[in-house]
């Protein structure tokens, strides 16, 4: 069971689009809440709680320094989280789905979409990595290039050199990429970077109808 923080009431979210965030390594779902007030109207946000304990924090699964990691926990996390997202897009009545995930929560997002490739309108991934997986690949590339944006400073000192590359590869090789370079920000989210993350959903993502009901009275 995840515990998840909601940008919106239920009675505010039918027919709005869904905008699942997945924090990083270490942290929870409130490092995500932050980020609330700057994504578009229109977009319902929910922050979930990685179920792998991190000492006192969370995570999605275990992750060594290197950033590799075991494909059985990797797949075994991806399955809780669409557990939770079937029954709450059958219950919650959603326009439909993207995904926001931070440094591991971004390797997370990444593995949500190539297994569901025509699932998502959009995802972000922010300051992460993908992770290397064998077992997936076979099935690549995603028939569909779902937009994705991957911003990050390249200076980043926790994703190393290697991920960089995988990373950088897969996403060209199976996504519709914007890619953007943040100096200074380190291993952070950024208020340009969040800035570029809205006009990027508002391109991506498709309005909600009762959004365009509220444009069109102001």
């Amino acid at each position: 069971m995840h515990n998840v923080l909601w940008s919106a009431p239920p009675e505010a979210r039918p027919g709005t689009h869904l905008l699942v965030m997945l924090h990083g390594y270490g942290t929870d779902e409130h490092s995500m809440a932050r980020l609330f007030p700057s994504i578009p109207r229109g977009i319902t946000s929910a922050a979930l709680r990685g179920t792998f304990p991190v000492g006192d924090s969370h995570g999605w699964f275990l992750l060594d320094p290197y950033l590799q990691s075991d494909t059985a926990d990797v797949l075994e996390a991806a399955t809780g989280i669409f557990t939770w997202l079937d029954r709450t897009m059958t219950e919650g009545s959603f326009s439909g789905v993207s995904l926001l995930g931070f440094s591991q929560g971004m390797a997370m997002a990444t593995t949500l979409l190539r297994l569901r490739p025509r699932r998502f309108s959009a995802v972000v991934g922010l300051s992460g990595f993908v992770t290397e997986n064998e077992l997936l690949a076979m099935a690549e590339p995603l028939p569909v290039p779902v937009p994705y944006f991957w911003g990050r400073d390249r200076e980043d000192w926790v994703i190393n050199e290697d991920a960089i590359v995988n990373t950088r590869n897969w996403l060209e090789g199976n996504t519709a990429l914007t890619a953007r370079t943040y100096p200074g920000m380190g291993h952070n989210i950024g208020s340009d970077e969040i800035r570029d993350v809205n006009v990027f959903l508002r391109s991506y993502v498709p309005r909600s109808p009762l959004d365009n009901k509220e444009n069109n009275r102001a």
